[in-house]
């Protein structure tokens, strides 16, 4: 029998969890949640659709689990709020790594991960909670991943790469081993990261130069990008 859970957020990214949890994994989606401000009918994809209360008191966390299903918004902020929401509520919040992953035994996977196909996640690597990683990276030995944090496709961390909480990496960036990313760094598609990034800069432009937190460029990209107003 499939343990039960409902899925947190009506975009597409809970649709894309729907998809994935239905079709491999032994859960069984069973309805969804989303703040009431957004709960514009009863369903979603023939499931109840109900407020996060109404599906605390339907689906009460000790009879089912629940993953939050949010993207990158607001540079990950909107996803670790639902997730803390959730735990608050004492759910059990569920993680998916695609069975079409190479993976190894001792994987550290934290709550509320979303995994998905063609990763090459080699040994010792450690995975926070609630973060997002999109098809076709590669993972090496000993690299730890911080809460909260999404990484985009096609992305090679070298090995003993640490990379902090709430970051943003973009397709097809690329990092050295033995660095480390520091928390709420934003890196840009297809840069080349080669050293140590503090707190909150961003890597971006075809040098990939490292611009400070109140540089115009991060400024521009968490305004534009993530809808942050500094």
């Amino acid at each position: 029998m499939k343990n039960k859970i409902i899925i947190f957020g009506t975009g597409e990214i809970g649709r894309l969890a729907h998809f994935y949890f239905t079709n491999d994994s032994n859960y069984e989606v069973v309805a969804f949640c989303c703040d009431e401000e957004f709960k514009t009918q009863d369903t979603f994809l023939n499931l109840p659709l109900l407020s996060m209360e109404e599906a605390s008191i339907k689906f009460p966390s000790k009879l089912y689990g629940m993953h939050v299903a949010l993207s990158y918004s607001k540079l990950n902020k909107i996803r670790e709020e639902k997730y803390l929401l959730a735990k608050s509520l004492d759910y059990n919040l569920v993680s998916y790594i695609s069975s079409k992953s190479v993976t190894w035994p001792d994987l550290e996977i934290g709550e509320n991960c979303f995994i998905l196909e063609n990763q090459t996640i080699q040994p010792y690597v450690k995975i926070g909670n609630n973060v997002m990683i999109w098809s076709g990276n590669h993972l090496g030995h000993g690299c730890k991943i911080g809460d909260h944090s999404y990484l985009s496709s096609h992305i090679c961390i070298s090995g003993n790469t640490i990379i902090g909480k709430r970051c943003f990496i973009g397709v097809n960036s690329h990092f050295k081993d033995f660095i480390k990313i520091g928390d709420d760094v934003i890196i840009a598609m297809g840069a080349s990261v080669s050293k140590d990034v503090a707190d909150n800069h961003c890597v971006a432009g075809h040098r990939s130069e490292v611009f400070k937190p109140d540089d115009k460029l991060t400024l521009l990209i968490r305004k534009n990008y993530f809808k942050i107003n500094e």
